[in-house]
């Protein structure tokens, strides 16, 4: 007669934020691989530096704007691993469909634009769901910390996502290079399936209870959630003023349309660039989380300063400032994606915290898609115009944070 059932007891919190940072690897190895040769990719199917602007613009503002959804829909739900593992799986079809492009005549860009925007559909099922889920257990290590580390191992696949692409793209071609992505894709799958059946409830982690959710007779409506009623000042003045920054960081398409239109490097050495630039997005992510942790948000005060001399190096026609321009690039794309979604985890209590993450990505998603177009336009008429609106706009961002950060401390004094 067998006894009774036995409850396994769950993996320690920096176990599951190292699995989480390898599922995350593994997938960047995908849509970062992809993202490292869009600009090249576009451009060999006819497109021009608008189009290039739009599409990759165009994706980040589907990864952004339709968490406004899918957060909300996370959090109603509770569905949190499901969204997970669907947008997941988006990725991990699309990205390798690109190879079947060329085969397609007239229709390649209309097909490759699809898939990248699919992909970039994927970013959006997924992000606040699994936001909120590291969230639960980063609160036991310290967010800052949690979430810096999680970027880390992301930006491994990252950097090696993009090598692997240059490699292929070098002795084969591009699409050889969108076909090999099937593998990581693959393995990235099976660890999140894994991970979903070691730790069904990352809420385990919790140092202390967290506020219950609403009684279903409470809740409000959909589109009240999804535009966040009930959402802090504080929650919004940071979500825009984050927003400005994401919004005026150019897309590294542009930035590698730039250096193949140029002839700054060749074709297979673009991915190369865009890798070093993970490479320093992942020790922007653990030194700001580490520093994030020990003094707080003001560190975040960097990035629009970062920001705003990315387009006068990094679409320049020295390679040395352009270079110097990526590196730029990849520490505020750190910061961004890292430290960033900290500050909104500690805004915001955990029973509406999918839904923050999805209006605080859909508030960077309208300012993404105007950024990526406004970026291509002005690429191709005033490089000077781009850098003077660029500098504008981080000029107001910095203002706004600082703004916000005092009102925050005030606040938290008074209390």
């Amino acid at each position: 007669m067998s006894g009774p059932p036995t409850t396994r007891p769950a993996p320690p919190a920096w176990r599951v934020v190292w699995w989480f940072g390898f599922v995350s690897l593994a997938a960047d190895m995908v849509y970062e691989g992809a993202r490292s040769v869009y600009g090249p990719l576009l451009a060999a199917l006819g497109a021009s530096a608008v189009v290039v602007g739009l599409v990759t613009g165009a994706g980040e503002a589907v990864a952004l704007v339709l968490r406004l959804a899918f957060g909300p829909i996370a959090d109603r739900t509770g569905r949190y691993w499901s969204l997970t593992i669907i947008g997941y799986g988006l990725t991990a079809v699309c990205v390798p469909l690109l190879a079947l492009a060329p085969r397609l005549g007239a229709a390649g860009i209309a097909f490759a634009a699809t898939m990248i925007l699919l992909e970039r559909l994927g970013k959006a099922v997924r992000s606040p769901s699994k936001s909120a889920l590291l969230a639960h257990v980063a609160a036991a290590v310290g967010r800052g910390r949690g979430f810096g580390v999680h970027k880390a191992l992301d930006q491994v696949g990252a950097f090696s996502g993009p090598l692997v692409v240059a490699g292929v793209v070098a002795v084969a071609s591009i699409w050889w290079g969108m076909a090999v992505l099937a593998v990581p894709g693959a393995i990235a799958m099976v660890l999140l399936l894994t991970l979903r059946r070691r730790v069904p409830d990352p809420g385990v982690y919790d140092e202390q209870p967290e506020p219950a959710a609403a009684a279903p007779g409470e809740r409000r409506g959909w589109w009240a959630d999804a535009v966040g009623a009930g959402l802090s000042g504080d929650f919004f003045r940071y979500a825009i003023a984050a927003s400005l920054t994401t919004g005026a960081l150019v897309t590294f398409g542009i930035i590698g349309y730039h250096l193949n239109v140029e002839g700054l490097v060749p074709v297979a050495a673009v991915p190369v660039v865009y890798a070093a630039a993970m490479a320093v997005e992942a020790l922007a992510a653990l030194a700001i989380g580490s520093v994030y942790d020990r003094t707080g948000a003001r560190v975040l005060l960097l990035v629009p300063v970062l920001v705003a001399v990315v387009p006068a190096l990094a679409l320049s026609s020295a390679l040395t400032a352009v270079l110097a321009g990526v590196v730029a690039w990849g520490f505020a794309q750190g910061v961004q994606d890292s430290t960033i979604k900290a500050v909104v985890a500690d805004l915001v209590e955990a029973p509406r915290r999918a839904t923050a993450y999805g209006v605080f990505a859909g508030i960077q998603g309208m300012f993404a898609i105007v950024g990526g177009v406004g970026a291509g336009w002005l690429y191709e008429r005033s490089l000077l115009a781009l850098v003077v609106v660029v500098a504008l706009t981080q000029v107001m961002a910095l203002a706004l944070l600082a703004d916000t950060f005092r009102r925050s401390a005030r606040l938290r004094r008074a209390g």
